[in-house]
């Protein structure tokens, strides 16, 4: 029995992926029978994922790459209340990739892997029903989360990709999924690439204080 506070800890973003280090199915299996036991709102498993591995991931990776370097994604903004905290996450990734502020070339490169899956060998298109309400996508996320530790219980790497999203049109031709889906996600999985810098990088989080209130009186 794998330790859930060491995969809690561990669980972190990978950024760069061995590409041609496929991940065995039986792994993938085993953490999708545990994330299912998330709870949801009223047992509706409001979860609906689409894998795309070999030809069929490469593909999407081609439409994806062709259409990023076309148009920009659509990606909403966040309040400007919030905006530094992408910035300051920027910051840190660049810095241990070892890009400059001012490299502009090698930032757009680095954010043209977004659209590789960073080259992980499975990509993943996170999605939900239309027609569900907000407290569904918590059911998304806390199926989403057990997912990520039962991969990091097993050896394997992962990211969240709200990029992927950006392009919700590209991921629906090329793989198939139904208007009646909205896109919410990405995700790449993978053995993380254990010479790429940012893949040790773990991103310092808010004091409890800040996010966290007990009220007892």
């Amino acid at each position: 029995m794998y330790d859930l506070e060491a995969a809690i800890d561990e669980r972190h973003s990978s950024r760069l992926f061995l590409r041609d280090k496929p991940v065995p199915h039986e792994l993938i299996d085993e953490a999708l029978t545990l994330a299912v036991r998330a709870p949801s709102n009223s047992n509706v498993q409001p979860w609906q994922v689409v894998f795309a591995s070999g030809p069929a991931r490469d593909r999407l990776v081609e439409a994806l790459l062709s259409e990023a370097q076309a148009s920009p994604p659509k990606v909403p903004r966040l309040p400007e209340q919030f905006e530094h905290y992408r910035r300051d996450l920027g910051g840190v990734v660049y810095g241990s990739m070892g890009i400059a502020r001012h490299d502009a070339e090698a930032r757009r490169l680095a954010v043209l892997r977004n659209w590789e899956f960073f080259r992980a060998p499975l990509a993943g298109i996170v999605c939900v029903h239309r027609d569900l309400d907000h407290v569904d996508s918590l059911g998304v996320g806390m199926f989403l989360q057990t997912f990520l530790l039962a991969l990091t219980a097993r050896g394997l790497g992962s990211c969240v990709q709200v990029s992927i999203a950006g392009y919700p049109d590209i991921v629906r031709a090329q793989l198939g999924i139904p208007d009646e889906l909205r896109v919410l996600c990405g995700l790449a999985v993978g053995y993380p690439d254990p010479e790429f810098p940012a893949n040790d990088l773990r991103v310092g989080r808010n004091p409890l204080g800040e996010n966290i209130r007990f009220v007892t009186e």
